[in-house]
């Protein structure tokens, strides 16, 4: 018999049947299949990534640099950064977040050139991102383009949890007004030169999420992790939902 998990942590019908959860397997949705469930999460390889883009809609906008930040322990081992050029403009409200204007890419490869590096260095690593479906849209939405197949690397399957440091800021900070990574990181003395720059924001980004998982709340084990993470980011956007009704 076997049950699997959406974050409740109880049996389906949230009744308690004793004498049988000896024959009861729990399985949390959402793990890369390298990685057991009971392993500590901070034992397990992180790639943080951070996208630039044209603009917001990764249906049509596209990623004009890519940052990815791998970390092990507390401990950056891997550093990733390209200067994609996108084939569109880039929006002037994109441009003033970050600061990359057409000329700065206008000599970069696109994005099809460099998909294999990025699969490669993703390879073997837990995905993560700030605000992680941003990332994740435009990063399997350029994949997609490129041709290059939704799988191998967890980040490029699509039943894979990303970890999302801003789930957890916006529990362990629920006291503060801002969320934004800038302020976090400043809040938990991380540094952070160069904001709204790929390769900034993912280490920024990866320091963040040791940080604030020494917190008791944020669970140490892998799969309680990512259990929780879907328990709160379904909470946080109801209460979204609710706030914007």
């Amino acid at each position: 018999m076997k049950v699997v998990s959406d974050g409740c942590g109880c049996f389906p019908t949230g009744r308690h049947y004793p004498g049988i959860a000896h024959l009861l397997k729990v399985t949390v949705r959402g793990l890369a299949e390298e990685f057991a469930a009971d392993v500590p999460w901070e034992d397990i390889p992180i790639a943080l990534l951070d996208v630039e883009t044209t603009g917001r809609d990764s249906a049509q906008d596209r990623v004009v640099e890519l940052g990815i930040v791998v970390g092990k322990r507390g401990v950056v081992i891997a550093k990733y950064n390209w200067m994609v050029n996108p084939g569109r403009p880039i929006a002037p409200d994109a441009q003033a977040v970050h600061g990359i204007s057409d000329a700065d890419v206008a000599n970069s490869p696109t994005f099809e050139v460099i998909a294999h590096e990025v699969k490669k260095a993703l390879e073997g690593c837990v995905p993560g991102a700030y605000n992680a479906p941003f990332d994740r849209a435009f990063v399997q939405a350029e994949m997609s383009r490129a041709r290059v197949e939704l799988g191998g690397a967890p980040a490029l399957r699509r039943d894979v949890e990303w970890f999302d440091p801003l789930v957890w800021a916006r529990e362990v900070q629920s006291d503060e007004r801002s969320r934004t990574l800038v302020d976090v990181a400043a809040r938990l003395g991380v540094k952070l030169e160069n904001a709204h720059r790929a390769s900034d924001d993912a280490e920024a980004a990866l320091h963040v999420l040791y940080k604030l998982g020494k917190d008791p709340r944020v669970p140490r084990v892998y799969g309680a992790f990512v259990q929780e993470q879907r328990r709160l980011s379904l909470l946080q956007s109801d209460e979204r939902r609710m706030w914007r009704s």
